[in-house]
């Protein structure tokens, strides 16, 4: 098992990735979206959404095990990160491994 900080680190800086629940809402509808990471303790009604359309589109939900501070500093973000959706993995494995 990997570590997803470092997958998800991996990920922003070679692949293609988008911040934020419109904009996870826009790649999940235009079907670009390979994988979504929310983190936990998001508004309830934005992450039952997101979780019902990645179940619906057959994308790859991952949970964040830390609040959305925590996420935005994995992503190296100097603010709060909700969500995201992987659109091109880069040189990340994050779409072939299982997270716990």
């Amino acid at each position: 098992m990997s570590d997803l900080t470092n997958d998800l680190r991996l990920a922003i800086d070679t692949g293609n990735v988008s911040f934020g629940h419109r904009s996870v809402f826009r790649t999940i509808s235009s079907n670009s979206a390979r994988a979504i990471v929310i983190a936990s303790g998001g508004k309830k009604g934005v992450v039952d959404d997101i979780m019902h359309l990645c179940n619906i589109a057959g994308i790859k939900l991952i949970k964040f095990k830390g609040n959305s501070l925590e996420l935005g500093a994995a992503c190296g973000r100097p603010y709060s990160v909700n969500s995201l959706a992987i659109v091109e993995a880069g040189n990340s494995k994050i779409l072939n491994e299982e997270y716990a």
